[in-house]
């Protein structure tokens, strides 16, 4: 029985016609081998950035319906040109767009969320024998606008044509060639990780790991879709992304992560009152502002201190309405921070282990490092240090949960 694999081709794996070329290189070999092929890819490296510039140029403020339609051609344009490249050599080849691959989206311009997809256009193609070649990162809403998944979309929807097509597996080429305990480019002992839980997976993507997008790993975590990770520069194997085994929780700590993108803002004696955090974070939800950590510290004078973090992206927008809500509690003074950084120990075998938490805390400890926030979850541990520790803490903790070396 033939397998149907569905393969993502990151932006600088098609960064141009000679990348392309490798990428019908490896389509094509796995189409010799049996396999029906389904391609998903990104537009070429810098394009999108480009195509926004551009759009800017036009109009200070583009209309987000009319700013979709624009993204969405970065896709396009290398889904045609490896679908002419795959033709050429005798291949029969289809090119997809979003709409096309049956993939319908909410309305959300911009970061629009998958609701479903009808795979019958690609599997009629599949079964006439064509390799599927579909623009990543795109679709249409109900009315049939195009509208675009937002950063790394393209990630999501291989993912999730995979679990529509219940293909055998969903490979993400990317520029690096797989999953690592910790960024490599931090710590030369960082190591490959063989296989790796979606729960993991997920920790680290949300913790700042680049590697893959975060709706896709919800996506294989949600259906089930092995994901294999890997190079497209070279033929090694890379990361499998699987459901948890019993042999996975013999790893207490998997990977550390370190996420720079982080500020802090405090609010000083804040009335210890019912109501008062509804107050500080409902006009932070409002303004679509995601807080991540978040910690009370309470006075003897019934007073408490009201700490949390938000990306930098966010910093300015929290900062002036959390300073304007301060005012109507009867906070006196907001202190915020910027030079942070989150680290944190992620692994299945936590779940079982005692003592994780106390071995961060004393390696940390022992240079000097001191810890400003703390927040947990069932597989993960973070601290919130000041961002000149980040890389020393990274590889301390890294030698501390024995990643340095391979797992006996």
């Amino acid at each position: 029985m033939m397998a149907i694999r569905v393969q993502k081709y990151g932006g600088t794996s098609v960064a141009d016609i000679d990348r392309i070329n490798r990428v019908a290189d490896r389509v094509s070999k796995a189409y010799d081998e049996g396999d029906k092929v389904v391609v998903v890819l990104s537009a070429m490296a810098g394009v999108t950035d480009s195509l926004i510039s551009l759009a800017r140029k036009a109009a200070p403020k583009p209309d987000t319906r009319e700013l979709d339609v624009l993204l969405a051609t970065g896709e396009q344009t290398t889904a045609a040109l490896l679908a002419m490249i795959l033709t050429s050599r005798g291949y029969m080849a289809k090119s997809f767009l979003g709409f096309q691959a049956g993939i319908r989206t909410d309305k959300t311009s911009g970061k629009a969320r998958i609701l479903d997809i009808d795979g019958k256009n690609i599997l009629n193609a599949l079964h006439a024998g064509y390799i599927a070649v579909v623009a990543g990162f795109q679709g249409a809403d109900e009315d049939g606008d195009i509208t675009t998944l937002g950063r790394g979309g393209s990630d999501t929807s291989a993912v999730a044509i995979a679990s529509s097509l219940k293909a055998d597996v969903c490979e993400i080429f990317t520029d690096v060639d797989g999953v690592y305990t910790t960024d490599p480019r931090i710590c030369d002992k960082a190591r490959k990780i063989k296989r790796i839980t979606y729960e993991e997976m997920l920790e680290m993507a949300i913790l700042g790991a680049k590697v893959l997008q975060i709706r896709s790993v919800e996506f294989a975590k949600k259906y089930n879709v092995p994901v294999h990770v890997r190079s497209s520069f070279n033929e090694e194997e890379g990361t499998m992304v699987v459901n948890e085994t019993a042999d996975m929780e013999s790893v207490v700590v998997s990977g550390i992560t370190c996420d720079m993108n982080e500020a802090r803002i405090t609010l000083k004696n804040v009335p210890d009152q019912p109501g008062t955090s509804a107050k500080i974070f409902t006009p932070l939800a409002e303004a679509e502002i995601c807080v991540d950590m978040i910690i009370q510290n309470t006075q003897s004078n019934g007073d408490t201190d009201l700490t949390f973090t938000v990306t930098k992206d966010d910093f300015a927008k929290a900062r002036e309405i959390t300073e304007r809500v301060a005012k109507e509690i009867g906070s006196p003074e907001v202190v915020t921070a910027t030079d942070i950084a989150k680290v944190s120990v992620i692994g299945l075998g936590m779940k079982s282990h005692s003592g994780v938490a106390a071995a961060m805390f004393q390696a940390l400890a022992n240079e000097n490092i001191n810890i400003r926030l703390i927040s947990t979850s069932e597989i993960r541990i973070s601290c919130v240090i000041q961002a000149k520790y980040a890389e020393l803490a990274v590889r301390t903790l890294h030698t501390a949960f024995g990643l340095d070396q391979e797992p006996k």
